[in-house]
């Protein structure tokens, strides 16, 4: 049965066949696209196979498994503050073609703690998707989960002392590089509160080498992203999933040290903050992108300017965003009461896990430097010039390239300014495009009612 159940889903989807000309057509974005959908195909073939074979295992059919019996719970409505380190998960929300997802651990120790029947019945909601890759101090979930005490006294200080340690519970069924941190009980009169709706600000961190990057470049660019603007070329268009508004608004963006006795040295670390009220798929990463290159001196502080007039400039150029792993999602902000519940033990708990990973990755880079130090050494001999019995060619400058792998994609060896790069589709095209399809109708996306892809 689950054999041919999976046959048809194969089968399901028609192939469509698009001719050479047709191809042509196509801009570079979207023959990307399509390749890429291609490939997350074939995954996802692939997975429906697998778990059809894992389908054959022997189950013994004596053994009964105990039902926790949910009728007879009481419930209560919570924010939870969930940490991760995402660089080895495929995101945080659940997909259909892995269960390498943050999102897929976290359901999976919930129903493992019996704090929940099902996804589907426990009202849940995100403050937002981060991307592969990317990481999490502050992300935000609401959720209605079991509880001790009926809903007439759940809120009194008394009850909330006593009430089931959600995150104890949660972090000793969940990998080491996700945590729950706190939680927060909602009031009877902010049930309806949504971590996804009601979230006032998020806040982003990039951490990054100095390098031989312009910092105050850098900087000044960065107060050219303040304030409400059309951020259409510094994101990539999901209009397929009916994200046509692409206004937001950004409070503040700044460049600093991440340690200010470490400041001068190329691998001195650096952090870009920003914080807004939403944010389009890849909006930190393009945002990135480009300030990279205006740290290189590729590009003018005055870019970010011409790419956020999108009337005279309404089409993207083409350019490489940046790296997914040092994107942080640092804070979300709502307006409620300072009521967050702690556990001081298992805070406690988490920092010696994170004390502990922080040994396991530093003695790694630590290795890796001091590799670069033992070929720098050797490269310093090189620069002075061959002695009487060298076989080197002297070389005549410094190697400092710590910042070159943040930008994805193919670099040029001739560079091109922004401005004179081949564009993108416009959103009105995009539009146009899904709309014939039948995929899209025109309807007005509110700034805080959009997903946050970053």
């Amino acid at each position: 049965m689950t054999e041919k159940m999976s046959k048809a889903a194969i089968k399901k989807k028609p192939k469509i066949v698009l001719t050479r000309e047709q191809l042509s057509e196509l801009d570079k974005n979207e023959l990307i696209d399509k390749i890429l959908a291609l490939d997350a195909q074939n995954t996802q073939l692939k997975n429906i196979i697998n778990r059809t074979s894992d389908t054959t295992s022997v189950v013994p059919t004596n053994v009964k498994k105990k039902q926790f019996d949910f009728s007879k719970c009481y419930y209560r409505k919570i924010f939870l503050q969930i940490a991760y380190f995402g660089w080895d998960y495929q995101g945080f929300v659940v997909q259909d073609d892995t269960i390498n997802t943050v999102e897929h651990h976290l359901f999976q120790a919930f129903t493992k703690a019996c704090l929940i029947e099902s996804r589907e019945k426990s009202n849940y909601n995100r403050c937002g998707r981060t991307d592969k890759g990317v990481s999490a101090y502050g992300q935000v979930i609401s959720i209605t989960v079991r509880s001790r005490h009926p809903p007439s006294d759940q809120n009194h200080p008394s009850a909330l002392s006593i009430e089931l340690p959600y995150c104890k519970m949660l972090n000793r069924l969940l990998p080491k590089y996700i945590r729950a941190i706190t939680w927060y009980p909602l009031p009877d009169d902010k049930l309806e509160l949504s971590a996804r709706f009601d979230c006032k600000r998020r806040q982003y961190k990039y951490y990054f080498p100095k390098s031989s990057l312009d910092m105050r470049a850098m900087g000044e660019a960065c107060g050219h992203l303040l304030g409400l603007h059309d951020f259409r070329n510094f994101c990539k268009m999901d209009v397929g999933n009916g994200v046509t508004v692409h206004m937001r608004e950004i409070y503040s963006a700044c460049i600093v040290p991440f340690d200010d006795k470490d400041t001068d040295e190329p691998t001195s670390m650096y952090v870009c903050i920003i914080e807004g009220n939403a944010f389009l798929w890849h909006q930190i990463r393009c945002i990135m992108g480009v300030l990279l290159l205006v740290g290189q001196g590729l590009e003018s502080p005055d870019v970010i300017q011409y790419l956020l007039d999108v009337e005279g400039n309404p089409r993207k150029p083409q350019y490489n965003i940046a790296l997914d792993i040092p994107l942080n999602l640092n804070k979300c902000t709502y307006d409620l009461e300072d009521l967050w519940v702690y556990d001081e033990q298992e805070i406690k708990n988490i920092i010696i896990n994170a004390q502990t990973l922080w040994t396991e990755h530093n003695a790694k880079t630590t290795i890796i430097r001091d590799f670069i130090r033992n070929l720098e050494a050797m490269y310093a001999n090189f620069v002075e010039g061959p002695t009487d019995d060298s076989i080197y060619v002297k070389v005549d400058k410094v190697v400092t390239a710590y910042t070159d792998g943040l930008l994805q994609g193919v670099k040029s060896k001739v560079y091109k300014p922004l401005m004179k790069r081949q564009l993108c589709s416009s959103v009105e095209n995009r539009i146009d495009h899904f709309t014939k399809k039948q995929k899209l109708t025109h309807t007005t996306v509110e700034d805080g009612d959009v997903e946050m892809k970053t």
